[in-house]
């Protein structure tokens, strides 16, 4: 039964909106060649003017035909985007004009661009909920009354039916194990890398998967009422739920509109000049305004990138800036997410043959306590087994030169009438080795500490996000052993992906700004939730990926320090763009309308504003020489 094909890439766009962006796209690029082709035509050959013109001009018809579409759109349904259409449309006729054809063109090939933009963020959080339900999807071998095993669909159980699950198989649904014991992987549900031992009377979560052994388990929970059923549910009323947002030059867009309607009439009343009125509407065109944003995006964007970082989402350049509170997973995000050995109790004092033995016995198995032991020496070093025997759920039996060796749990050596030393008290799976019926000793395994987990976590409190939670689906023992390595305070465990959103979103509440760090399908709502959702690139869930607004491609946390700086620097660039483009614009419209541009004033008006867009860009690429280099990291205590 397996729940591991490889599944078609359902596109989230229907295929005449994925036809409209395409022919949009095709346009803004061909409109961009021609535009570039004019420049460099006026450049080289200033006499033929009438060439340079045409080509600009055509290259402004090419994108004008979805720019007065949409404008028209907006104008019988009105919204806050649309108005944004409304005044690129307006500096478009604008610019036609007064001949301004170099920014008839240019503004609509911005818009082009920064509609797909706006658009792949959308589609990523639906993709991320697609992919999740997917995951919800599996076959179930259902108990029939005469005791025969019926393949079914895990959609049509439900409570009280009774299911085989096989190692390999995933868990059809919520249930309480009836017979048998096992390892589960719930990593799906709880993120924790260490795997889950049940037996007969304890519950497990639909999505994980079955390591080893055979368990009988009665449904108790199906479909939306399971537990990756609730965090679609609640994953698509966060989606619902997160406020779009919300770009500055939008929410007074209207207003701005207006007022520039309402400038060039009074001059055009007072003066009687059309050039002068002209010379209003072309200076009112909004170009640098418009680019401010785009610009530094695309340049902190493109910084992050050289730093391993991917940005989403540009305006949460603008968001980082203003976090206050770190809310961070503990498996595969402070730690590796996988078994390392921590330490060995035995009465030898050489413990090379002891690992050397370990090892040997954990290549013959595919438990992930078996692997994490497995390369403890080199393969060539690997002792010859014969009759290799796994016992499931308990470890593994085999006959060696020096006589049987067995390794696993305390009860295979119950089973195996071994006596052995007291079982050691310590967070995380232990497992014995006997040799000729003799106890050897126990190995303790556990997940480890990133190296440079303590130091990230200190450069965040000095940027300010000196509110630091650890939320983790692990025990609390572990938890607190980790928080106090990392140095952080507040912990909550055993936490499920109900109780993650949860927590973040009284975070929320209490008026604190959360960076949500994570990296497992179980960490996917707090993700969505958080005012900037970070995912691990390196080992991380499909689904935390698509649910965060910034991934770390290396997963090295020191980076979310530089994340934090890089949008400082930008949030600081883009205020200086907007004051640029807005009091440049306003000086040339004011400078317009009182007639100080003279007789030619629509065309030095289109100089001005064209020399405020350079001055825009020009600051844009101050963030390009951002550089911050990775030091050495720290070993925690």
């Amino acid at each position: 039964m397996s729940t591991s094909a490889t599944q078609p890439v359902v596109s989230m766009l229907s295929s005449a909106e994925q036809r409209s962006a395409a022919r949009q796209l095709t346009l803004a690029m061909l409109a961009l060649g021609l535009l570039a082709l004019g420049l460099v035509w006026r450049w080289f050959m200033p006499l033929q003017v009438g060439t340079s013109q045409l080509l600009l001009g055509f290259a402004s018809l090419l994108v004008a035909v979805p720019v007065m579409r949409s404008a028209w759109y907006s104008l019988r349904y009105p919204s806050l985007h649309g108005i944004t259409d409304q005044l690129i449309a307006l500096a478009m006729l604008g610019a036609w004009a007064t001949g301004d054809l170099l920014t008839a063109a240019l503004l609509p090939i911005i818009m082009i661009f920064g509609h797909v933009l706006e658009e792949r963020s959308v589609i990523g959080s639906q993709e991320a909920i697609h992919a999740l339900g997917k995951l919800t999807r599996s076959q179930a071998r259902l108990f029939q009354a005469d005791g025969r095993l019926l393949e079914v669909d895990n959609s049509t159980l439900k409570t009280g039916d009774q299911v085989e699950v096989r190692a390999g198989d995933r868990v059809p649904a919520d249930g309480v194990v009836l017979a048998g014991q096992a390892s589960l992987d719930t990593a799906s549900i709880t993120g924790e890398s260490v795997p889950l031992e049940v037996s007969v009377g304890m519950p497990i979560y639909g999505g994980a998967i079955n390591l080893d052994g055979l368990l009988r388990v009665e449904v108790t929970r199906t479909g939306e009422e399971s537990t990756l059923g609730k965090v679609i549910a609640l994953m698509q009323n966060a989606e619902r739920a997160k406020p779009p947002i919300t770009r500055l030059l939008e929410r007074y867009a209207g207003g701005y509109m207006v007022l520039v309607l309402m400038i060039a009439a009074v001059t055009w009343f007072i003066t009687n000049d059309a050039q002068a009125m002209l010379a209003v509407l072309v200076a009112a065109c909004p170009c640098a305004l418009v680019l401010s944003a785009p610009a530094t995006a695309i340049a902190g964007i493109a910084v992050a990138a050289r730093h391993g970082i991917l940005i989403r989402s540009s305006a949460f350049l603008e968001e980082l800036a203003d976090l206050t509170s770190l809310v961070v997973d503990k498996t595969g995000t402070l730690t590796y997410g996988t078994l390392r050995l921590q330490a060995i109790e035995t009465p030898l004092t050489e413990h090379q043959p002891l690992l050397q033995l370990a090892a040997s016995l954990g290549a013959a198995s595919s438990h992930p306590v078996s692997r994490a032991l497995a390369g403890l020496v080199s393969h060539d070093q690997l002792l010859t087994l014969e009759d290799v025997r796994e016992r499931q759920g308990l470890g593994v039996v085999a006959r060696t030169a020096q006589g049987e060796a067995a390794l696993g749990r305390p009860e295979l050596f119950d089973q195996l009438t071994i006596t052995t030393t007291p079982v050691p008290d310590h967070d995380g799976p232990i497992a014995g080795l006997s040799l000729d019926t003799q106890f050897l000793g126990w190995l303790l395994l556990a997940d480890s500490v990133k190296p440079e987990a303590q130091q990230a976590l200190r450069e965040l409190r000095e940027l300010g996000l000196g509110r630091q939670v650890l939320l983790t689906g692990d025990r609390q023992s572990v938890a607190d052993h980790l928080a106090q390595a990392v140095g952080i305070s507040e912990v909550q465990a055993q936490a499920l992906p109900e109780d993650k959103l949860k927590r973040v979103l009284g975070e929320i509440d209490s008026g604190f700004r959360p960076m949500v760090v994570g990296d497992g399908i179980n960490d996917s709502l707090a993700l969505k939730a958080g005012v900037v959702g970070v995912a691990m690139g390196a080992g991380g869930a499909d689904i935390a990926l698509a649910s965060s607004d910034i991934v770390l491609i290396g997963s090295d946390l020191r980076r979310l320090g530089t994340c934090v700086r890089l949008s400082r620097e930008c949030r600081h660039t883009l205020q200086v763009n907007v004051v640029i483009g807005l009091g440049w614009t306003l000086a040339i419209v004011a400078a317009a309308a009182f007639g100080w541009l003279g007789a030619a004033g629509a065309m030095i008006a289109a100089l001005l504003h064209n020399l405020s867009t350079l001055l825009v860009l020009g600051n844009a690429g101050r963030l390009l020489r951002f550089h911050e280099p990775l030091v050495a990291s720290e070993t925690p205590q």
